[in-house]
């Protein structure tokens, strides 16, 4: 999984994060928690749009590359900087045959349905909470 750097700021309370090697591609939110979720969220919007119109989705540069080629004068004196995940989604089904204890997937299958969820969405959906977390 590749993980661009994320540089976040605040200004009067808010946060707001860019992203050097995704263009274009920003977030903000009223904590530090918030806008990196959102910018997370946000990372995985690009990336779908920039293959949706057929551009290649530019490879994330190192720190210390970002920090050499001073595009980014903030970088080394201050900025709050964190890898992010790109969690890229292609928007093509792919069916998985995937083995758990039947327990689990009896509770995975109850929750699901009290959120009028397929087994599958709430399986995603806990994967996709899951890879944002291990930032």
């Amino acid at each position: 999984m590749a993980r661009y750097l994320a540089i976040i700021d605040e200004a009067e309370g808010q946060f707001g994060v860019v992203f050097p090697d995704a263009p274009g591609c920003a977030a903000m939110g009223a904590t530090q928690e918030e806008a990196i979720d959102n910018a997370i969220e946000a990372l995985a919007e690009w990336a779908a749009d920039e293959a949706a119109d057929g551009r290649p989705i530019r490879k994330p540069r190192s720190y210390l590359q970002l920090l050499k080629s001073r595009e980014y004068p903030q970088l080394g004196k201050g900025a709050l900087v964190a890898t992010l995940p790109l969690l890229f989604e292609s928007g093509k089904l792919a069916r998985a045959n995937v083995s758990m204890d039947a327990g689990l997937l009896a509770s995975i299958d109850e929750a699901a349905s009290a959120r009028g969820l397929t087994r599958s969405s709430f399986l995603a959906s806990a994967a996709r909470d899951k890879l944002k977390a291990s930032f």
